[in-house]
Formats: structure tokens, sequence, C-alpha cells
């Protein structure tokens, strides 16, 4: 993996040429001052908070009878103050609805989600933002080493960081997919969410794999800035059903649990479109006339490398092409360009979100793991000191 693919991967860098498949989002940059504010490794304390509710006056004379503290020395901590930057935020958050997906260039703060006081990545202002990222390892990794797995000696390039802010969407786990991509040929497809089991992917996954390359020979391919990456992408499972009673016609759109949800109106005439002759010819009093299935949409690029989740593949699969065709049937391995799909087929399989490390101490994950020997050896020097002492 070369440096300049980790740059082609940036959010600023493929988000105009795929603004008409994505979801509407805004970049601001982020300030010089904002990002040492987020890498400051003192006390979390955070930033663009709203004011908080005043006290009543009954309220304040029962505090003022409390004494917290004799020492004059006690320091206040306070967070450092944006108000420009707020400014813009406010008005971008707003300007996509009022709640927004937050990320950095590349990554989003999904490791931290459990911070979040609606244990959600789901911000309304940007002491929400703040929150996530300061807590966040992605984001860390992103600010301090987005080259770490590049194999080029190249020097680093220079970069511009931002913010970027995605309109909130409620997406469903079980509707994202992973796409790999080598050559500009769309190798694989794997799903997203692959520690749980979702009955509607083992069902529908040749559907679903055909809507994808369909998708991306239309949207993507040869349009990316490399022949080698990741995309990630969500299928809408919204349909749209068309009844024709006595004379009127309604639409009913919703997808399993998801019922109630405003009808997409474009969406809504191309089905009308392709059942209008039966309109006028149809004497029935109700008549269910079809339905039309929600579209593709697509999330963000990674690059092609180590630095990105395989999720069910391994990358020496994805780099060598060995193994790739052994789990299709015999059917679809006889179509030219088929992708090798790949989800969790049993229930039997389902694991506990790979998130789920980030909410102890860093200590406790590397001495779980073994992945730090030094903080092993020195926990059992602690345990001998003890017992010598008692």
């Amino acid at each position: 993996m070369k440096k300049e693919q980790v740059v082609h991967c940036q959010f600023s860098v493929w988000y105009p040429l795929f603004k008409a498949v994505t979801i509407r989002s805004v970049i601001l940059p982020l300030p010089e001052n904002v990002k040492e504010y987020l890498l400051d490794d003192g006390t979390l304390v955070v930033s663009g908070r709203e004011d908080l509710p005043s006290h009543t006056q009954e309220e304040s004379d029962d505090t003022e009878e409390i004494q917290w503290s004799d020492d004059e020395n006690t320091a206040t901590l306070k967070a450092p103050e944006f108000p420009e930057f707020t400014s813009k935020v406010e008005e971008a958050i707003s300007s996509l609805g009022g709640s927004v997906f937050p990320k950095l260039n590349w990554s989003a703060p999904r490791d931290a989600y459990w911070i979040a006081m609606n244990s959600s990545l789901k911000c309304k202002a940007l002491s929400d933002i703040f929150l996530l990222f300061k807590s966040s390892d992605f984001i860390t990794r992103d600010l301090t080493q987005p080259f770490i797995h590049c194999t080029d000696d190249s020097p680093d390039p220079s970069l511009n960081y931002e913010l970027v802010l995605r309109k909130w969407c409620e997406l469903i786990p079980g509707a994202e997919f992973r796409c790999f991509v080598k050559e500009n040929k769309l190798l694989g497809i794997s799903q997203r969410d692959y520690t749980q089991y979702y009955d509607h992917i083992s069902k529908q996954h040749e559907e679903i794999c055909r809507a994808i390359q369909e998708f991306f020979e239309k949207h993507i391919q040869y349009k990316f800035l490399d022949e080698d990456f990741v995309f990630d992408v969500y299928r809408d499972s919204r349909i749209i059903h068309v009844r024709l009673e006595n004379g009127n016609l309604y639409f009913m759109y919703g997808s399993p649990g998801h019922e109630g949800i405003s009808v997409n109106m474009n969406v809504a005439y191309s089905v009308y479109d392709r059942w209008k002759p039966v309109f006028s010819s149809s004497s029935a009093p109700a008549v269910v006339l079809g339905a039309g299935q929600g579209r593709i949409w697509l999330i963000d690029f990674n690059p092609f490398g180590e630095v990105t989740d395989s999720l069910l593949f391994t990358w020496e699969e994805l780099t060598s092409g060995k193994n790739l065709k052994g789990d299709q049937s015999e059917g679809e391995a006889t179509e030219q360009d088929y992708p090798v799909f790949r989800c969790t087929n049993s229930r039997v399989t389902v694991q506990p979100s790979p998130y789920l490390s980030y909410r102890l101490p860093k200590d406790f994950v590397d001495l779980s793991t073994g992945e730090d020997v030094h903080k092993l050896i020195d926990l059992l020097k602690l345990k001998r000191n003890q017992q010598d002492d008692d």
C-alpha cells in the first residue's frame, strides 16, 4: 500500500467525484488549535458545550451553605473555546437537519460510541463531536500516523485536516457491505457487520451481489483515482408498494421494522410510470401493481491494504486471489467477473462487537491479549512484591 493511495481515500478527495451517489455532507477545515486540543493528553474537558441551565434562586441559596473546599490553590479545569469554528460547525449541523455523523479525513470515532450519552455517533453539537474525538484511538491515528502501514519510502505528503459532517441517517447494520477492488475489478463483497447473523442476507445474497455489481460498474469502476481500493455501500431495503384503488393511487413505503417513512417521490413516480398502462386499463376496485426496490448508496472509500479491516476475507486471499472462488456455488462460478460474496451464515458464528475492547483501559487489553510483554512482566513483579510484603 502506497501513501498516494491513502491520500486518495481522504473524504474531501473522493466526495466531489461521487457526490450524487452518497450522503450529503459538509467539509470544514480543522484549525491547528483544534487539532492540538484533540491531541492534548490531559484531563478530558469537553469544549463547545452548551450553557448549563440556570438554577433557581432557591437552589442557589441552598448551595451557598455548602463549603466544598478551603484550598485557595484548587484549580478549575476549563476547556478552550473556539468561537469562530464553533459557529461554522453549528451552521453546518443546522444545514444538515440538526443531527450529523462526524469523522476526520479518513476515520470516524466508531471505537468511542460507548462514551456518548446516547451510545451513538449521532451528534447535535460540537461538544458531542469533541467528546467522541478525544476518546477515539481511530481519530488519534488519523492525526498522528495516517501512513503507518505504507510500504513506500517517499516523504509523507502534506495534509490539511478536515472535520467532515455527514447528514445523520438511520442505517440498518444488516444492509451495509464492504467491497474489495483490485485492478478495477470487484473481487469480493463482505457483510459489514460480520459479528451478527442476518437472515435476509443469507436468503438474498445473489440479488444483493448483483445489485452491488451493477452499482459498481455504473458509478465507481474507472472513476476512482486508484485501481486498487475498498469501498463501503448501503443497500436501502425500503420498498415502495403501489396500489390502485377506485381510481386513486396509493404508495406504501417502508422496510421491515421501519414502516411509515416518508415517500421518496422520485422512486414512487418511476414505479408509477412503469405501471401507467395498467392504471388506465384496469377496472378492478383494488389492484396491487408492484414494487420498486431501494437504491445503493456509497458510504466510504478505504485503502486496499492491512490498514482496512478485511472482515470475512483475509488480505492474503485478496492480494493473491487464491481461495476466493472456492466458496462460490457452481452456478455463480460460471458467471464472468462475478465477485465472491461472504456473509455470516449461522447464528452459531455470531461474535461480540470488535469495538467492545475499546471500553477498557489499553493496559488491560494488552495484558489480556499478551501484546505487551513488558506490562505482563511488570504486573508479575508487582504481584511478587505484594506477596513478599505479606
